[in-house]
């Protein structure tokens, strides 16, 4: 029986020596899962990141309403991210975005335009009747918008320190267009939205200009 104990020894040993080495297998392979799976899976903390609320069109004025603050991972968050929706609101957004989209700092154009962040603020396009008033305008720029005078109507001013958000590239001719009445290039102008709808409706009727401060 004393020869038999050795045999006992190792039979008794076996066991262990396989659960130690299916627990190192293990380690191991929780080890790999850990460092080929993306930081979201691993439930690494994300890093605040500006997204868009929803689909946004280029040249798209930002406000508070179109952009909302995610966590992204650091290896998934592009370069240039924006971090705080102060820095994006009153901006202009240089391409077509899409809900949830990052916004770095090559999709925004220039800096934040003044006085845009009003919630009561509305952007109205209009087109000046001289073009060449036009192409001395820069976003950020304050403007005073007037009507001109037609028959039986004087002219008058619609809207006070108007904030141009956006200028539009000129035509190609540079004058009126026959077809589309298109008597310059397009701008943007940020008022107060009873202001707004005034100078948009009255762009329809009546040729505007603006006088600069």
């Amino acid at each position: 029986m004393l020869h038999d104990l050795p045999v006992l020894r190792r039979l008794r040993g076996r066991p262990s020596r396989l659960l130690r080495r299916w627990l190192a297998l293990s380690l191991l392979l929780g080890g790999l899962l850990t460092l080929f799976l993306p930081a979201s899976a691993r439930g690494t903390p994300g890093t605040a990141t500006v997204v868009s609320a929803r689909d946004l069109p280029a040249r798209t004025l930002l406000r508070a309403g179109d952009l909302k603050v995610v966590g992204l991972p650091d290896d998934v968050r592009p370069q240039g991210a924006t971090t705080q929706p102060a820095s994006a609101e009153g901006r202009l957004l240089v391409g077509a975005a899409r809900a949830g989209e990052p916004l770095t700092d090559v999709r925004l154009s220039g800096a934040a335009i003044p006085g845009t962040g009003d919630p009561e603020s509305s952007t109205v396009p209009v087109r000046l009747a001289d073009a060449g008033v036009t192409e001395l305008l820069r976003p950020g720029q304050r403007v005073d918008v007037v009507a001109g005078a037609e028959a039986g109507r004087e002219a008058s001013v619609l809207a006070s320190a108007a904030v141009v958000a956006a200028v539009g590239a000129p035509d190609s001719a540079g004058t009126r267009d026959l077809k589309t009445g298109s008597k310059g290039p397009l701008l943007l102008l940020s008022l107060p939205s009873a202001i707004a709808t005034r100078v948009a409706a009255t762009s329809l009727e009546r040729s505007l200009t603006v006088t600069l401060r």
